[in-house]
């Protein structure tokens, strides 16, 4: 099943496969441990200082139904390899959900 818009999900295209990112909160509490305040990463994309390390994060954490083989790292190559422009709208709908809620 696809992303569910009104579930504030997205996708990402890992390997061929296309993930669901969920921004449940268990996954931006695990984000939110690993990165700091999700408030402060909000900002820092804003002024566009978010590093690469902290969007593959942010995406690791927020994989619904993460598949045993996907690693984290997985994850970070198909940043790279799409692009920032490509992943960015994944990244706006995580962000949105982050400052707005369901």
């Amino acid at each position: 099943m696809g992303a569910n818009a009104l579930r504030g999900e997205a996708e990402l295209c890992v390997a061929g496969e296309r993930l669901v990112l969920r921004p449940s909160f268990a996954a931006l509490v695990a984000a939110e441990a690993e990165l700091g305040p999700l408030f402060a990463l909000v900002e820092r994309a804003a002024d566009g200082r978010l590093a690469l390390g902290e969007l593959a994060a942010l995406f690791w954490h927020c994989v619904r139904d993460r598949p045993a083989a996907l690693t984290r790292e997985d994850v970070g190559e198909a940043v790279v390899a799409q692009g920032l422009a490509a992943v960015t709208p994944a990244l706006r709908v995580l962000l949105g959900q982050i400052l707005q809620g369901r």
